[in-house]
């Protein structure tokens, strides 16, 4: 029985009662590459100051201030370019945007060779205005508006994934006015459960997203799409979830999407090209996670989907895959200044810090669990059960539950948060109007704002009164 909740939520977790914790590591100061961007060290001299990308925290601190999101350029290319290599040419490797999404970044993508998923117009916008070519552009969502439908086909996105019957019109209408026929999937739910949080579980037939397979209804929306002019049909889009280690799931839903693929070549004589079997493959939040390597995650889902369409006498569709935060997610921390300390008795101490919920709102939605390090000096001091906090009024305004820090935690020390390069950034808020941290890149001794950090001006731009 493991005490750590799952890293997107306890909800399939077996999990001991709170107060239950593994002892602290055995040296505070030691880094788990796991959990850590490619280039975070920690100084061998006696002040131990963390570097990453060649450039130390206290610099990085002065420099932008904190809360302050620090992203390892090298690592995020580095993590692009094995998702690339590992799937080949016969694959396609969609960035989901959504993890975290910014012109620098579609750039990297570019130049790494990798597509770009987006689902809402902000992110298409962003893709576009940054260069990257519409034809490696999917546009995904369940409530697409027809303003965002009509600007994605205008600009030759090279897929939309339709998520609804009325979808299937709106699009193919859209499509046909403007003189196009699209290129679509059809995103269906396979009723698989995967193993993670209720709320980024996205395949069991009780949720918001895509047509049912059960009871005939993916194989309606396949019908009526084949049939409308607009639209040209390309493949079936399946997504299980968030954070999943187990590949079960995904053999699963492999397995039922080539069944329908089989049901449509024998009653429409079609054999659809390709298949995307989404993203949701984990990362390391905490040294207790093991996540899979890129290479072994394309062996196994292409010998799964081989497997399975020979089995029903397919050719092999093109396989599309959608990283997104086992992407971006290891190569960035979020630096904080230590504010208040405050011991209690017999619990733990509470470490507030100056963010909280509005730079990283995991926690407190999905129990996430994260670590924490002290990182702007080396400290032998005996460890302290501490909950590191926010500065926001609520009481569940909490980024790392529990974790173990030196006793002599002081104010004005800097500590980091790993594992944050995904949907932090993403989700953050305007929370008790607290300003929205800057994005900082970094490479070879240098640093970048990328976004910018919000200013006091920027919330009374909005407030027109």
């Amino acid at each position: 029985m493991s005490r750590s909740a799952h890293p997107a939520g306890p909800r399939h977790a077996d999990v001991l009662p709170e107060g239950h914790y593994s002892g602290p590591a055995a040296d505070l100061n030691e880094l788990d590459p796991k959990v850590w961007a490619q280039t975070v060290t920690r100084d061998d001299d006696a002040n131990g100051v963390v570097t990453v990308g060649g450039i130390d925290v206290k610099t990085l601190a002065e420099r932008h201030g904190t809360p302050a999101y620090v992203l390892d350029e090298d690592d995020f290319r580095q993590r692009a370019r094995a998702w690339r290599t590992a799937f080949g040419h016969d694959a396609d490797v969609f960035y989901a945007g959504k993890a975290f999404l910014s012109r620098a970044v579609v750039r990297w993508l570019h130049e790494e060779g990798l597509n770009l998923d987006v689902c809402s117009g902000g992110e298409l916008a962003t893709a576009l205005s940054a260069g990257m070519p519409a034809d490696r552009i999917a546009f995904h969502g369940n409530n697409k508006s027809v303003s965002e439908i009509t600007r994605a086909v205008e600009a030759g996105v090279g897929r939309i994934v339709l998520d609804s019957f009325q979808e299937i019109v709106r699009v193919a209408h859209i499509a046909q006015s403007l003189g196009k026929r699209q290129r679509v999937q059809i995103r269906i739910t396979v009723g698989v459960e995967a193993h993670t949080h209720e709320f980024i579980a996205t395949a069991h037939e009780d949720q918001k997203f895509g047509i049912p397979l059960a009871g005939g209804q993916a194989a309606e929306a396949v019908r009526r799409a084949l049939q409308l002019d607009g639209l040209e049909l390309i493949g079936i889009h399946s997504h299980i979830g968030s954070q999943i280690f187990d590949m079960s799931g995904f053999e699963v839903a492999a397995h039922r999407v080539v069944g329908l693929l089989k049901d449509i070549r024998d009653e429409h004589g079609v054999e659809l090209p390709e298949i995307d079997l989404g993203g949701g493959l984990g990362i390391a939040y905490t040294s207790d996670d093991d996540p899979r390597e890129p290479h072994d995650i394309a062996k196994a889902l292409t010998e799964i989907v081989t497997r399975e369409c020979d089995a029903a006498r397919l050719r092999t569709p093109r396989i599309s895959v959608e990283p997104g935060r086992a992407i971006v997610g290891p190569t960035a921390f979020t630096l904080y200044e230590v504010g208040t300390i405050k011991p209690l008795d017999g619990l733990r101490t509470y470490v507030s810090v100056d963010g909280g919920m509005s730079d990283n709102i995991r926690t407190a939605l999905y129990d996430a669990e994260y670590s924490v390090a002290l990182v702007s000096r080396r400290s032998d001091a005996e460890p302290m059960l501490a909950r590191v906090v926010g500065k926001h009024c609520e009481s569940g305004d909490i980024v790392v539950k529990d974790a173990f820090l030196p006793g002599d935690l002081a104010p004005g020390d800097l500590i980091a948060v790993p594992a944050t390069g995904a949907y932090c950034r993403s989700m953050a808020s305007n929370y008790n109007h607290v300003l929205r941290p800057p994005v900082v890149a970094v490479k070879d001794g240098e640093s970048r704002v990328i976004v910018r950090r919000e200013t006091e001006e920027d919330l009374l731009r909005l407030d027109v009164g």
